[in-house]
């Protein structure tokens, strides 16, 4: 089944168990999750803003907080656009501005997962995946598309966009077969942050081709993945993107990989989430489908990575427990580290990522395993093998298990960014890829969360 067929047999709700789940009133869900700050609230109609997610926020050069997040009518519909939000405190926030994509009246091809990356002249560039024009379809649903990088980039603290030359995407083995043109098989997660040498570095998901697939998969989640990871040289000097230079690292085979739970002959490993440690290390945690995260250290900027581990609280401690979902990992300012994720092995209550094809018809169980989001605090611990330890989980968001908005999800907090900006350290996070919502992290609610010692 196609990835948009299915999302739309899912909105359908047509299984009993579908049927016994709550619908939320989309007026007022948006307070369910407590949030601290409000981003922005769908309006749907004629907007095709029902769906809004991979939501990074960040602080302009001069000194405005702006929220980059691709919306559309509903997720893998086709609709994809980049919005652009804009805050001087915090709390108060402009409407949106398309930066890419199909919007109200524009006839632009579809721009998803728009990265933002400021470059040190003040320059600000967004990376995007683009559509190209074809009749095909892969079994996410996604249309033919060239590989190349979407770029649109504004001089001007983000008030305007222009758009830029795309960024050739270098052919690798696991890509679509024909010179014509290709499925795009990567989506970049977080803000790049930066190697060990000050250059903009980021890791991106990378699927290998269904065109090159010899199963038959039931559905898009039954995926043969890995994590691979790439290095803008020159974006701190402002280049024309046509004169942008770009490494990709571990570009031949799938990059990082773990042995899929749902086929042996598969791996299943994605969304990579960086920070650099004190050591001048990369460290990276990666979602997959074995029921827990797992992670990676690279000692040479990204060349070369250790086989990837299971993450666990500390060396020999219990693994962390977390669906097929995002988890991502962020460096606070004063030296600690915050983890995200949904503490639970890929089940919770009647749902499971490992439930059989029949039991996806019309149900998406993603949708309600991704809940409820916790946090666990990290501190740096330079002898040990896994050199993050964590702290004991903290729950701070839920929806309940209610659904709303088109898509018909319960999931929270998937896709998110964190800044330490204006006094205020925030969690900027969806409510089931739907509101836009922050959550203020407090040194009161991080007081006690501390890992074991070594």
């Amino acid at each position: 089944m196609l990835r948009r067929d299915f999302l739309k047999a899912a909105a359908g709700m047509p299984t009993l168990l579908a049927q016994q789940i709550q619908t939320g009133d989309p007026a007022t869900e948006w307070k369910r999750s407590k949030p601290d700050i409000v981003v922005y609230l769908p309006k749907e109609g004629s907007l095709n803003d029902g769906d809004n997610e991979h939501f990074l926020v960040f602080e302009s050069p001069k000194g405005d907080m702006l929220a980059m997040w691709t919306q559309s009518s509903v997720e893998a519909f086709g609709d994809n656009h980049i919005m652009l939000a804009r805050s001087k405190d915090l709390m108060h926030w402009s409407e949106p501005a398309v930066v890419a994509g199909p919007y109200k009246s524009a006839k632009e091809l579809q721009a998803s997962w728009g990265v933002p990356v400021v470059s040190r002249q003040g320059r600000i560039y967004c990376f995007f995946c683009q559509d190209s024009p074809g009749p095909e379809r892969d079994s996410r649903g996604r249309t033919l598309k060239m590989n190349d990088m979407g770029v649109r980039y504004s001089d001007d603290d983000g008030h305007t966009w222009k758009r830029g030359a795309d960024i050739p995407w270098p052919k690798a083995a696991y890509d679509h077969p024909t010179g014509k043109g290709t499925f795009w098989n990567w989506i970049i997660f977080q803000i790049p942050i930066r190697d060990s040498k000050g250059r903009p570095f980021t890791g991106y998901s990378y699927w290998v081709s269904d065109a090159l697939r010899r199963d038959n998969p039931p559905g898009w989640w039954v995926a043969d993945s890995g994590c691979k990871f790439m290095r803008f040289d020159n974006l701190d000097e402002a280049p024309d993107p046509k004169d942008i230079r770009v490494t990709h690292l571990m570009l031949e085979g799938k990059g990082l990989t773990v042995p899929s739970a749902l086929n042996p002959a598969l791996t299943d490993c994605e969304e990579p989430s960086l920070v650099l440690l004190p050591d001048r290390r990369l460290f990276v945690t990666m979602r997959t489908i074995t029921g827990y995260i797992w992670y990676s250290v690279s000692d040479d900027d990204g060349v070369t990575w250790r086989k990837p581990e299971m993450l666990r609280y500390r060396d020999g401690g219990e693994p962390i427990p977390h669906p097929k979902a995002p988890c991502p990992i962020y460096r606070l300012k004063d030296g600690r580290y915050l983890l995200l994720y949904f503490n639970n092995p890929g089940k919770l209550g009647r749902f499971s990522q490992f439930a059989p094809p029949a039991e996806w018809k019309g149900l998406n169980h993603w949708s309600h395993i991704r809940r409820p989001a916790h946090i666990a605090v990290g501190e740096f611990r330079p002898k040990a093998r896994q050199p993050i330890w964590f702290s004991r989980p903290k729950q701070i968001l839920d929806t309940g298990g209610v659904i709303v908005g088109p898509k018909k999800t319960a999931e929270i907090a998937t896709y998110t960014s964190l800044t330490e900006s204006k006094g205020k350290r925030v969690l900027w996070y969806p409510d089931r890829k739907y509101y836009l919502l922050g959550k203020i992290l407090s040194d009161e609610l991080l007081r006690g969360m501390e890992p074991e010692k070594a």
